[in-house]
Protein backbone atom coordinates (compact mmCIF):
# COMPACT_ATOMS: atom_id res chain seq x y z
CA UNK A 1 0.00 0.00 0.00
CA UNK A 2 1.44 3.36 -1.02
CA UNK A 3 2.04 6.06 1.55
CA UNK A 4 -0.57 8.80 1.82
CA UNK A 5 0.46 12.44 1.69
CA UNK A 6 -1.87 14.98 3.27
CA UNK A 7 -2.13 18.77 3.36
CA UNK A 8 -4.33 21.16 5.31
CA UNK A 9 -4.93 24.87 5.78
CA UNK A 10 -7.17 27.36 7.52
CA UNK A 11 -9.00 30.08 5.64
CA UNK A 12 -11.28 32.90 6.81
CA UNK A 13 -12.69 36.15 5.52
CA UNK A 14 -15.41 38.76 5.84
CA UNK A 15 -17.72 37.07 3.29
CA UNK A 16 -18.14 33.74 1.49
CA UNK A 17 -20.50 32.40 -1.15
CA UNK A 18 -20.62 28.68 -1.97
CA UNK A 19 -23.47 28.87 -4.45
CA UNK A 20 -26.31 26.35 -4.33
CA UNK A 21 -27.37 25.86 -7.98
CA UNK A 22 -30.89 24.92 -6.88
CA UNK A 23 -31.54 28.40 -5.46
CA UNK A 24 -31.94 30.06 -8.88
CA UNK A 25 -31.35 33.71 -9.68
CA UNK A 26 -31.31 34.74 -5.99
CA UNK A 27 -28.59 32.31 -4.93
CA UNK A 28 -28.04 31.06 -1.40
CA UNK A 29 -24.73 29.78 -0.07
CA UNK A 30 -24.07 26.29 1.20
CA UNK A 31 -22.82 26.45 4.81
CA UNK A 32 -19.45 24.99 3.77
CA UNK A 33 -17.35 24.97 0.60
CA UNK A 34 -18.05 22.34 -2.03
CA UNK A 35 -15.51 19.69 -3.01
CA UNK A 36 -14.46 21.71 -6.07
CA UNK A 37 -14.24 24.96 -4.09
CA UNK A 38 -11.98 23.34 -1.48
CA UNK A 39 -9.87 21.85 -4.27
CA UNK A 40 -9.57 25.28 -5.89
CA UNK A 41 -8.40 26.88 -2.65
CA UNK A 42 -5.62 24.32 -2.23
CA UNK A 43 -4.59 24.67 -5.88
CA UNK A 44 -4.49 28.46 -5.55
CA UNK A 45 -1.47 27.90 -3.28
CA UNK A 46 0.20 25.37 -5.58
CA UNK A 47 -0.99 23.72 -8.79
CA UNK A 48 1.04 21.04 -10.55
CA UNK A 49 -0.37 18.98 -13.40
CA UNK A 50 1.33 15.76 -12.31
CA UNK A 51 -0.61 15.47 -9.03
CA UNK A 52 -4.23 15.78 -7.97
CA UNK A 53 -5.46 17.45 -4.81
CA UNK A 54 -8.29 15.34 -3.36
CA UNK A 55 -10.26 17.20 -0.64
CA UNK A 56 -11.32 14.92 2.22
CA UNK A 57 -12.85 17.10 4.92
CA UNK A 58 -13.99 20.61 5.88
CA UNK A 59 -14.30 21.76 9.49
CA UNK A 60 -16.41 24.83 10.26
CA UNK A 61 -14.69 27.11 12.77
CA UNK A 62 -17.17 29.99 12.99
CA UNK A 63 -20.94 30.27 13.40
CA UNK A 64 -23.01 30.00 10.21
CA UNK A 65 -24.44 33.49 9.73
CA UNK A 66 -26.31 34.48 6.55
CA UNK A 67 -26.54 38.04 5.28
CA UNK A 68 -28.25 39.69 2.32
CA UNK A 69 -25.90 40.82 -0.46
CA UNK A 70 -26.73 42.97 -3.49
CA UNK A 71 -24.54 43.44 -6.53
CA UNK A 72 -24.92 44.48 -10.15
CA UNK A 73 -24.36 41.47 -12.41
CA UNK A 74 -22.73 42.04 -15.79
CA UNK A 75 -21.86 38.49 -16.84
CA UNK A 76 -22.81 36.21 -19.75
CA UNK A 77 -26.07 34.97 -18.17
CA UNK A 78 -27.80 38.26 -18.92
CA UNK A 79 -30.50 38.35 -21.61
CA UNK A 80 -29.24 39.05 -25.13
CA UNK A 81 -30.80 42.49 -25.40
CA UNK A 82 -29.37 43.47 -22.03
CA UNK A 83 -25.88 42.42 -23.11
CA UNK A 84 -26.20 44.41 -26.35
CA UNK A 85 -27.25 47.51 -24.44
CA UNK A 86 -24.37 47.14 -22.03
CA UNK A 87 -26.72 46.95 -19.08
CA UNK A 88 -26.84 44.60 -16.12
CA UNK A 89 -29.26 43.54 -13.45
CA UNK A 90 -29.28 43.59 -9.69
CA UNK A 91 -28.37 40.25 -8.17
CA UNK A 92 -29.65 39.42 -4.70
CA UNK A 93 -27.88 36.70 -2.75
CA UNK A 94 -27.69 35.19 0.72
CA UNK A 95 -24.00 35.01 1.64
CA UNK A 96 -22.08 33.95 4.75
CA UNK A 97 -20.37 36.56 6.90
CA UNK A 98 -17.17 36.07 8.93
CA UNK A 99 -16.72 32.40 7.95
CA UNK A 100 -13.70 30.33 8.98
CA UNK A 101 -12.80 26.83 7.82
CA UNK A 102 -10.14 24.19 8.18
CA UNK A 103 -9.65 22.27 4.93
CA UNK A 104 -8.02 18.85 4.54
CA UNK A 105 -6.88 16.99 1.42
CA UNK A 106 -4.76 14.11 0.18
CA UNK A 107 -2.24 14.29 -2.66
CA UNK A 108 -2.48 11.64 -5.38
CA UNK A 109 -0.59 10.95 -8.58
CA UNK A 110 -2.72 12.34 -11.42
CA UNK A 111 -3.47 9.55 -13.90
CA UNK A 112 -6.22 11.41 -15.73
CA UNK A 113 -4.19 14.02 -17.56
CA UNK A 114 -5.73 13.24 -20.97
CA UNK A 115 -2.27 13.31 -22.53
CA UNK A 116 -1.99 17.05 -21.87
CA UNK A 117 0.97 17.24 -19.49
CA UNK A 118 3.41 19.96 -20.46
CA UNK A 119 6.99 19.00 -21.32
CA UNK A 120 8.18 20.88 -18.25
CA UNK A 121 5.84 18.87 -16.02
CA UNK A 122 6.91 15.58 -17.64
CA UNK A 123 10.54 16.41 -16.96
CA UNK A 124 9.79 17.40 -13.36
CA UNK A 125 7.79 14.23 -12.69
CA UNK A 126 10.49 12.10 -14.31
CA UNK A 127 13.15 13.54 -12.02
CA UNK A 128 11.04 13.18 -8.87
CA UNK A 129 10.77 9.81 -7.14
CA UNK A 130 7.53 10.85 -5.39
CA UNK A 131 5.61 13.76 -6.96
CA UNK A 132 3.07 13.52 -4.13
CA UNK A 133 5.73 14.02 -1.45
CA UNK A 134 7.39 16.79 -3.45
CA UNK A 135 4.05 18.59 -3.79
CA UNK A 136 3.39 18.28 -0.05
CA UNK A 137 6.77 19.80 0.83
CA UNK A 138 6.39 22.63 -1.69
CA UNK A 139 2.81 23.33 -0.57
CA UNK A 140 3.68 23.81 3.09
CA UNK A 141 6.69 26.00 2.24
CA UNK A 142 4.51 28.25 0.08
CA UNK A 143 1.73 28.33 2.68
CA UNK A 144 4.19 29.44 5.36
CA UNK A 145 5.68 32.13 3.11
CA UNK A 146 2.30 33.40 1.89
CA UNK A 147 3.06 32.50 -1.73
CA UNK A 148 0.22 31.76 -4.14
CA UNK A 149 -0.20 30.29 -7.61
CA UNK A 150 -3.36 32.41 -7.97
CA UNK A 151 -5.30 34.60 -5.55
CA UNK A 152 -7.46 32.41 -3.26
CA UNK A 153 -11.08 33.43 -2.73
CA UNK A 154 -14.11 32.32 -0.75
CA UNK A 155 -16.46 31.12 -3.48
CA UNK A 156 -16.99 34.29 -5.52
CA UNK A 157 -13.81 35.99 -6.68
CA UNK A 158 -14.72 39.30 -5.05
CA UNK A 159 -14.70 37.61 -1.63
CA UNK A 160 -11.02 37.67 -0.71
CA UNK A 161 -9.85 35.98 2.50
CA UNK A 162 -8.31 37.84 5.40
CA UNK A 163 -6.29 34.78 6.42
CA UNK A 164 -4.87 31.74 4.62
CA UNK A 165 -2.32 29.65 6.45
CA UNK A 166 -1.69 26.97 9.03
CA UNK A 167 -4.18 26.27 11.80
CA UNK A 168 -4.43 29.04 14.39
CA UNK A 169 -4.53 28.19 18.10
CA UNK A 170 -7.60 30.34 18.64
CA UNK A 171 -9.72 28.57 16.02
CA UNK A 172 -12.07 25.89 17.27
CA UNK A 173 -14.39 23.55 15.38
CA UNK A 174 -18.06 24.44 15.93
CA UNK A 175 -19.21 21.08 17.29
CA UNK A 176 -22.79 22.30 17.67
CA UNK A 177 -23.30 22.64 13.89
CA UNK A 178 -25.29 19.74 12.42
CA UNK A 179 -26.82 20.20 8.98
CA UNK A 180 -28.22 17.82 6.37
CA UNK A 181 -27.97 18.82 2.70
CA UNK A 182 -30.06 16.70 0.27
CA UNK A 183 -27.90 17.56 -2.76
CA UNK A 184 -24.55 19.36 -2.95
CA UNK A 185 -22.59 20.29 -6.05
CA UNK A 186 -19.31 18.35 -6.18
CA UNK A 187 -17.49 19.17 -9.43
CA UNK A 188 -18.09 20.74 -12.82
CA UNK A 189 -15.04 19.34 -14.67
CA UNK A 190 -14.58 15.84 -13.20
CA UNK A 191 -12.89 14.38 -16.29
CA UNK A 192 -9.43 15.80 -15.69
CA UNK A 193 -7.34 18.30 -17.63
CA UNK A 194 -9.26 20.24 -20.29
CA UNK A 195 -12.31 17.96 -19.99
CA UNK A 196 -15.86 18.97 -20.88
CA UNK A 197 -18.28 20.62 -18.48
CA UNK A 198 -20.32 18.05 -16.50
CA UNK A 199 -22.16 18.69 -13.27
CA UNK A 200 -21.64 16.07 -10.55
CA UNK A 201 -23.54 16.15 -7.25
CA UNK A 202 -23.23 14.39 -3.90
CA UNK A 203 -26.52 13.40 -2.27
CA UNK A 204 -27.48 13.13 1.39
CA UNK A 205 -24.53 15.22 2.53
CA UNK A 206 -24.23 15.71 6.27
CA UNK A 207 -22.32 18.19 8.39
CA UNK A 208 -21.94 16.46 11.76
CA UNK A 209 -20.42 18.23 14.78
CA UNK A 210 -19.03 20.93 12.52
CA UNK A 211 -17.34 18.58 10.03
CA UNK A 212 -18.22 17.75 6.42
CA UNK A 213 -16.50 14.61 5.15
CA UNK A 214 -16.51 14.35 1.36
CA UNK A 215 -17.88 11.09 0.01
CA UNK A 216 -15.79 8.91 -2.26
CA UNK A 217 -12.61 10.22 -3.81
CA UNK A 218 -11.37 12.10 -6.85
CA UNK A 219 -10.72 10.56 -10.24
CA UNK A 220 -7.10 9.64 -9.54
CA UNK A 221 -6.23 5.97 -9.15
Amino acid sequence: MSKKYSIALEISGPTAMWTRPDTGDSPVSYPAPTYSAAKGIFESILWIQAVEVVPTKVEICAPIVYHGYNTNYGGPLRKGEVIKSGGGFQLLAAVLINPCYRLYAEIWRNHQTNGLLSERTRAWAGNTTSPEHAYQEMFFRRLKRGQNFTIPFLGWKEFAPDYVGSFRDGSQVMRDINVKIPSMLRQTFPGGLHSELRYVYDTDVEIAEGALIFKGQGHAK
